[in-house]
């Protein structure tokens, strides 16, 4: 479908970081071919070799802006199962009381109806890719790929499953298996994992030369719980094994000791913040400053909503600066703008969709439209601060993954209806908690 996209603000995302105004966007098929000032458009068709093209639909922004969409870098999206009905508990009860035994029971065709439930949240969100840890990957990403969902699956190997050659297999078939999705290699924790899981997750990741990631020193006791079982904290623990040599990075890192702030940087690590997810278990606040000084790159994700309780990126971006700046008891940390590069272009930089990050000719047509006319974004001084620091769901009007608008003005096109998905949600939470 080719669609040109006209009288826009754009925020590219490249650097320097600015908003151009006066801007049109041509987008065919899956990825963006211009962007540039918005007159002349029959001019630039010449210019461009592309005195052929018509337009299936002209879409005029209004004054509005267009930028890359959000990237949930870390999310456990058929989670909003546990949406309001595991609350009020530190992570170890949350999980041994409220979570583990319900996900015992929970299907393959469960987790592809949840997850279709969730694409919903995301696309209001203006998130335009996620990186998904959770029970069954495959029925997962035929959820996202029925749904038109940009996606990169994790694994989340511990001592109840999979076995190893499982995950093998999901990182050799998984791969490659379209081009809105992809798979890593990952653990779920040290504390769920055996010392002989955790080798041979290590030597997966050096027989392939792939990044690895995992939830990592989310809470002090999981930190002193693994020095007190190796003498070591867990990041220092999964580089010694091997599983950091090619990059990848770790879910959380609230809880660093200085020797771990020096694995970060010497094996290119990236850090997923989940500020709001911490705040709730009240694991900690990761210290963002100290990343950013180091030079560590920061995503941000909103984990799942069991634990958020749900799945916005705007409210993830205002925690992350606001909590730095408290941390800190320094108001110039953390600036927003540094902020909105964890939210869109670190985060697809984290999940390998290098195709993804910032608006540009070539790039796919990953955007969103977010609707400046209404209170909260006026007046214009600085349109990237105020979506950081003043924004909200409700200024995301289109969300478009591939070149396809999935979100427009809350109408949804994702092949199924919301009430239908509201009802199978509800169906399976009363089935499964009963």
């Amino acid at each position: 479908m080719n669609i040109r996209f006209y009288n826009a603000r754009i925020l590219t995302m490249q650097e320097p970081v600015a908003v151009q105004e006066h801007q049109q966007l041509w987008v065919s098929g899956e990825r963006i071919i211009y962007i540039g000032l918005g007159d002349a458009p029959e001019k630039i068709k010449e210019e461009k070799g592309l005195s052929g093209l018509s337009w299936d639909r002209e879409i005029d922004c209004g004054g509005n802006l267009l930028m890359p969409g959000f990237k949930d870098a870390h999310t456990h999206s058929a989670m909003v199962l546990f949406r309001s009905c595991a609350d009020d508990e530190p992570l170890q009860g949350w999980l041994e009381k409220n979570i583990f035994p319900i996900e015992g029971k929970m299907t393959g065709e469960d987790c592809y109806e949840l997850t279709r439930l969730s694409v919903l949240e995301y696309l209001t969100s203006g998130v335009t890719a996620v990186f998904d840890m959770y029970l069954t990957p495959e029925t997962i990403l035929e959820a996202f790929t029925d749904c038109g969902m940009r996606n990169v699956q994790v694994s989340g190997i511990n001592n109840f499953g999979p076995e190893p050659e499982v995950m093998e297999e999901r990182y050799l078939s998984l791969n490659g298996k379209n081009d809105l999705s992809s798979y890593m290699l990952g653990a779920h924790a040290e504390y769920t994992c055996s010392m002989e899981l955790m080798e041979k997750i290590a030597a997966m990741v050096q027989k392939y030369k792939a990044p690895f990631f995992t939830h990592n020193s989310e809470t002090i006791a999981e930190v002193e719980g693994c020095r007190s079982r190796w003498g070591k904290t867990p990041t220092q623990l999964w580089a010694d094994l091997g599983a950091y040599d090619f990059g990848g990075g770790g879910y959380h890192m609230v809880h660093m000791s200085e020797n771990d702030f020096q694995i970060c940087k010497d094996k290119k690590l990236t850090v997923v913040t989940n500020p709001a997810s911490n705040l709730k278990l009240a694991s900690g606040i990761a210290p963002i400053h100290r990343f950013l000084k180091e030079g560590i790159p920061v995503a941000i994700g909103t984990d799942g909503a069991g634990s958020n309780n749900c799945l916005d990126m705007f409210r993830e971006m205002f925690l992350v600066t606001g909590l730095a700046k408290v941390k800190e008891q320094d108001a110039s940390v953390a600036d927003g703008i540094e902020v909105l590069k964890m939210a869109t272009v670190n985060g697809a930089r984290a999940m390998g969709l290098k195709d993804s990050d910032v608006l540009a000719e070539g790039k796919y047509a990953d955007l969103i439209m977010i609707d400046l006319q209404q209170p909260n974004m006026q007046p214009l001084h600085n349109i990237p601060k105020n979506i950081v620091y003043s924004g909200s769901k409700q200024n995301v009007v289109m969300t478009m993954i591939a070149g396809r608008i999935l979100y427009d003005h809350g109408r949804f096109d994702i092949g199924v209806s919301p009430a239908e998905l509201y009802d199978k949600g509800n169906a399976i939470a009363e089935r499964l908690f009963r």
